[in-house]
């Protein structure tokens, strides 16, 4: 994991943009449960009403507020109401905000002694024992009843405030809370009778409503902008693994190419880098956001007072005990399914590249059986994984069910005993279904973490493997860019080598001279080295003992692409490149012409099909040149190297695919255009090598034989046995072996 947050390391300014406006969105996720509260329990139950000060209120009922105070906080609502209009309504100031804690603590209590009294004298009014649901007639009774008590010659304000106090003393706190609200109830009232009771609920409504779509509006917005930052980031961050483990690939020689196969290859430069670059995006809106969330939650629930809060806490320590469970049992399917996938892109591969010999040799049961036991493999482990994660979610059903009923049950009883409202519970349960779902986020991400670890682990496997072959220092690279003309003398001076990992040398105390104008060919049977031999030339390997070189100088010691120039190299199997016939004969660089395109393809006996095509040399090609013979990719692959005009030619067996006649005709044309050139041939036919000026003979990695075909016949066994198997004896110009 360490590897793909260096990764998001390198985009530090755009994850520290993700979680400012994860924050943000976490405020505005966090903020709407409250204003779902308030709707509740403001809006509806209290009828929009915020405060136990009444924005409006009419004279009478002020005076009667007024009896129930002490003269200070008389005094104190005298200075914030406005003189009574033509209505007798009186209005608070508007810059009232700052002496509102103070009023709304000198209004609470006459509020609700007055509230009461209207109860009471509705109750006597209806005749029951009870108190009734006031209407605010009887608030007016109750204040013309208190407004003729307040002439009475026997009152005492001071008497009426100890009366209050101690009649407040004796209520617990619990009762408290529930007379509280009776202040708001006198507020409706007093609204009522105004006739704006509506209004003021509706105005209320459409402001908080109108906040909580703003706020919707807001996350929204925060949201899509995290998602198109973290997609971008995610994009570089995929972009730039594609980049540098390609980079690395292309710098590769045969032998780490072969340690991790083409196959893993390019499952680590396609699936797995997909693997890293998903998590980064889960990472940036997931991970990042669930903590966020999850810590705030805890931090209302923890402000609530409800007596609530421990519901929460046995929640949460159930789903992480869940949640371990589950990445004890899942965790090591996770870890295997990636080599999973490796073994099945193996076997595809294999199967679809040799498809021809699978049909030819009736082994279609066989390898249908194979690819069968590889996909069936990765579906049984998927299918664990699949299966252990879907338990999970009837588990937290089950523990948010079960956390709601619990808050619904306790929360109940709460609200029975006037210590919550209805709001407050629903903001309760919204609050801990956050913070259950953000432990949930961190579960469900926890199960991507290991797999795309393993996949960050073979990725950076790639990019920390160091390549066998590298350019030399740019001390000695100099020296060899500051040359300008190059002859093209290539010399094997006592050259071994061993594969990586091998017991024995594939090739051992090779010596030889490839000189400027001459052809040197290597023979020998299959398996005793020859394309080895000439792959330590373009440094395919470095030698393990002794040097190649060229002009003298070490080939160890050019810059790979000095000394690629000088080559002009065509592989054993020809390879074609998507594109055109132009395309693939210009592949050696932009100096090619179209005159050394046609002259290449001419010498190449490769003119007659290209021309035959509609389009010539821009006939397309397909992947691979599947849609050419092997005959016309042989062709063209020595064409493309023909048109580089280079000072060294290379031909690892590239005329096997020709047929007689064209062999010639192209040998022949190559003769004449390789005059001043070194031309190194590995061949199987006698014919090939027949004329060369110098041909080696290779048996198990080792020259057995060395010089002309005339020469061989006489000195060499493993040649003349080579020449007796292809041609006839009188062909050879030998004596037949019964003679």
């Amino acid at each position: 994991m360490g590897k793909i947050f260096k990764q998001l390391g390198r985009h530090w300014k755009a994850c520290l943009l993700v979680i400012a406006l994860l924050a943000v969105q976490a405020y505005c996720d966090l903020s709407l449960p409250d204003y779902t509260s308030k709707i509740v329990d403001v809006g509806i139950q209290q009828g929009g009403i915020e405060s136990p000060v009444p924005d409006t209120v009419r004279d009478t009922t002020l005076q009667a507020l007024e009896l129930l105070m002490n003269e200070q906080d008389a005094a104190l609502a005298e200075q914030w109401y406005s003189e009574p209009d033509e209505n007798g309504v009186r209005t608070l100031a508007r810059d009232a905000s700052a002496a509102m804690p103070e009023l709304e603590q000198a209004f609470t209590t006459p509020d609700i002694v007055l509230y009461m009294a209207a109860a009471q004298h509705a109750a006597t009014a209806q005749g029951t024992g009870d108190t009734a649901t006031p209407a605010w007639t009887d608030l007016d009774a109750v204040a013309t009843q208190f407004a003729m008590m307040a002439q009475a010659p026997d009152f005492s304000r001071d008497a009426v405030q100890q009366q209050l106090a101690g009649a407040m003393a004796a209520v617990d706190d619990t009762v408290a809370e529930s007379l509280s609200s009776q202040a708001m109830l006198l507020v409706s009232l007093e609204y009522e009778a105004q006739g704006i009771a509506h209004d003021v609920q509706m105005a209320y409504l459409w402001r908080v409503g109108l906040q909580m779509l703003g706020l919707t509006l807001l996350m929204v917005v925060v949201a899509v902008a995290v998602g198109f930052v973290a997609s971008r980031v995610s994009a570089a961050i995929g972009r730039d693994l594609r980049r540098d483990v390609f980079s690395t690939v292309i710098g590769f020689s045969h032998a780490e190419i072969e340690q991790f196969s083409t196959a893993s290859l390019i499952t680590r430069t396609t699936n797995d880098i997909q693997q890293v670059q998903f998590v980064c995006v889960i990472l940036l809106r997931m991970v990042a956001y669930a903590p966020i969330l999850g810590i705030g939650g805890i931090v209302h629930v923890a402000r609530s007072e409800t007596g609530l809060t421990w519901i929460t806490f046995l929640a949460v320590v159930a789903l992480l005990l869940l949640i371990g469970v589950l990445m004890r049992i899942a965790m090591p399917k996770f870890k295997l399914m990636q080599t999973l996938v490796d073994r099945l892109n193996l076997v595809s591969r294999e199967i679809l590249t040799g498809i021809m010999p699978v049909r030819a040799f009736s082994r279609e049961a066989f390898e249908e059986q194979r690819f069968d036991k590889a996909n069936r493999d990765l579906m049984q482990t998927q299918l664990f994984t699949n299966r252990t994660m879907a338990g999970l979610m009837p588990f937290m059903t089950l523990i948010m069910n079960g956390t709601s009923l619990l808050i619904v049950w306790f929360g109940g009883k709460a609200m029975d005993l006037g210590t919550m409202q209805v709001g407050e519970m629903i903001a309760f349960i919204t609050y801990t279904m956050q913070i259950v779902m953000s432990f949930l986020m961190l579960a469900m991400v926890a199960v991507l973490l290991p797999r795309a670890g393993v996949a960050a682990d073979r990725i950076y496997e790639v990019l920390r493997t160091p390549a066998t072959i590298h350019d030399p220092t740019p001390e000695v690279a100099e020296k060899a860019k500051a040359r300008t003309h190059w002859d093209g003398v290539v010399q094997f001076e006592d050259v071994s080598f061993r594969y990586p990992g091998a017991d024995d040398d594939a090739l051992e105390h090779i010596s030889f001279t490839a000189k400027p104008g001459e052809t040197t060919a290597i023979i020998g049977s299959t398996g005793c080295g020859k394309s080895t031999l000439l792959n330590l030339i373009p440094r395919f390997y470095d030698v393990t003992g002794g040097r190649v070189t060229i002009d003298g100088v070490d080939v160890r010691d050019l810059p790979q692409q000095t000394l690629h120039d000088l080559l002009g190299y065509v592989p054993q199997k020809g390879v074609l490149f998507s594109g055109t016939i132009e395309s693939n004969l210009k592949f050696g660089g932009p100096a090619i012409t179209d005159g050394d395109v046609q002259e290449a393809a001419a010498i190449a006996q490769a003119t007659d099909f290209i021309e035959a095509k509609p389009e010539g040399f821009r006939s397309p090609i397909a992947q691979g040149g599947s849609n050419v013979s092997g005959g016309q990719k042989q062709r063209l692959s020595i064409a493309r190297a023909i048109a580089k005009h280079p000072r060294i030619y290379l031909f690892d067996d590239s005329f096997s695919a020709l047929d007689y006649k064209t062999d010639v005709a192209l040998r022949r044309a190559l003769k004449a255009r390789t005059d001043n050139a070194t031309v190194l041939i590995v061949a199987q036919r006698i014919s090939t090598v027949l004329h060369a000026n110098q041909i080696l003979v290779l048996d198990e990695g080792k020259v057995v034989g060395k010089g002309t075909h005339a020469q061989l016949l006489e000195s060499c066994p493993e040649y003349r046995e080579i020449a007796r198997s292809q041609l006839s004896q009188k062909e050879l110009g030998l004596p037949k072996e019964d003679d």
